[in-house]
């Protein structure tokens, strides 16, 4: 049974994802802000956490920062903003996909199947479970540990941005679309902007950067991406 940590400072809120989680067979405890979110997180693992973003005490972007320290657990972040200026930071400090209030809550579980099942370090990811290793230069993937590594230094993605790079390392002479991406990284027709997808991407490159990988995917302009020589 999947454990999910909920955070939000709306009881309502709270009540109905718990509702919707526990009905398909997962197991939930609740948190009302960020403070109280990383004290539970701390104290018990769990599988996956469910984080608003505008919270008082300890907003969801900060409590991100603070658990992608020690850890890079799935996040899906609730947002109640018209604007996606909030949602894309999220993405790109660490979280795996956001939804939007108000919210279905069928969506929202389809959401947080999807994350999960990347997660599983069961060689099946994105559908590569015919190659367990991939190499690429001094890239390396392993889809049943769910760990990648550049030149042996191990790069902490998250499951989302694990799930894109596979997909993009399976066929490396590919170029791909927007459209194709998240097609491959999100499942049950859920859709995702341009900037979502874009969010991701300069996330990937940018903690590839910091191992010492200045080019790992490229931008093939007017078409979308593909992977970089990574000798």
């Amino acid at each position: 049974m999947n454990k999910i940590l909920v955070v939000d400072d709306d009881p309502h809120i709270r009540e109905v994802i718990s509702f919707a989680l526990e009905k398909a067979n997962m197991k939930v405890t609740l948190a009302n802000d960020g403070k109280q979110a990383l004290d539970s997180f701390n104290k018990s693992s769990v599988d996956l956490i469910v984080l608003d973003i505008n919270m008082p005490e300890m907003d969801g972007l900060e409590c991100c920062r603070e658990i992608r320290k020690n850890s890079e657990v799935p996040i899906l972040f609730l947002s109640s903003r018209d604007d996606e200026i909030d949602r894309i930071l999220g993405l790109e400090i660490g979280g795996d996909d956001y939804v939007t209030k108000p919210f279905s809550p069928r969506e929202l579980v389809a959401r947080v199947n999807v994350i999960l099942k990347r997660t599983l370090s069961n060689g099946i990811n994105n559908g590569i479970n015919s190659e367990l290793k991939l190499t690429h230069g001094r890239l390396q993937l392993d889809t049943e540990q769910h760990a990648i590594w550049w030149d042996e230094k191990e790069v902490p993605l998250t499951a989302t941005e694990f799930a894109m790079l596979a997909q993009i390392l399976k066929q490396p002479k590919r170029v791909f679309s927007r459209e194709v991406i998240m097609e491959g990284a999100y499942q049950f027709n859920i859709h995702v902007s341009d900037r979502t997808i874009d969010s991701h991407i300069r996330h990937i490159r940018q903690k590839f950067s910091e191992v010492g990988c200045e080019s790992i995917i490229e931008t093939q302009h007017g078409v979308g991406y593909k992977l970089a020589s990574c000798q």
